[in-house]
């Protein structure tokens, strides 16, 4: 499950919970039964890409190629047309353009880096990532957010 040869890596439940905590999350936009975090979710079968996003979203998204894409939803739903918020546990990749062009420095978008690698899940078993990740926080009126 952790080699490159797999997009999905299932969020460990403590972490998920930790960040709960802070928004009770209403939909899980990108999630397979198995693995969704919330009672209402977008699977593969309903493509979370061509939904309209609502509520405090989750996003854990696939690693692969299509992350731009999610990443790129997850700013259009939240920043431009204000319809929810999204906080996305997604790879510390500091050096693609998704990064530059839906993250950093946008208004309305927070980066949290994770200190250390999470250990994601796969078959009761875990095993650390074999890579940075960050929290990233979408919603336009960001400041109203913060409590």
């Amino acid at each position: 499950m952790f080699s490159s040869k797999t997009e999905m890596w299932a969020t460990p439940q403590w972490f998920f919970d930790n960040v709960n905590r802070s928004f009770n999350f209403t939909l899980d936009v990108c999630a397979i039964h198995e693995n969704a975090k919330c009672a209402n979710f977008f699977s593969p079968k309903e493509n979370g890409l061509i939904q309209e996003w609502t509520g405090i979203c989750w996003m854990n998204p696939p690693y692969g190629r299509t992350i731009k894409d999610w990443v790129k939803k997850a700013y259009t739903e939240s920043i431009i047309k204000n319809q929810c918020t999204v906080v996305a546990l997604v790879p510390s990749r500091t050096d693609t353009k998704w990064f530059h062009e839906y993250i950093y420095n946008k208004p309305g978008v927070a980066i949290q880096f994770i200190k250390g690698r999470l250990c994601f899940v796969s078959k009761n078993t875990t095993n650390p990532a074999p890579f940075p990740s960050m929290l990233v926080t979408f919603n336009k009126n960001f400041m109203q957010l913060i409590k």
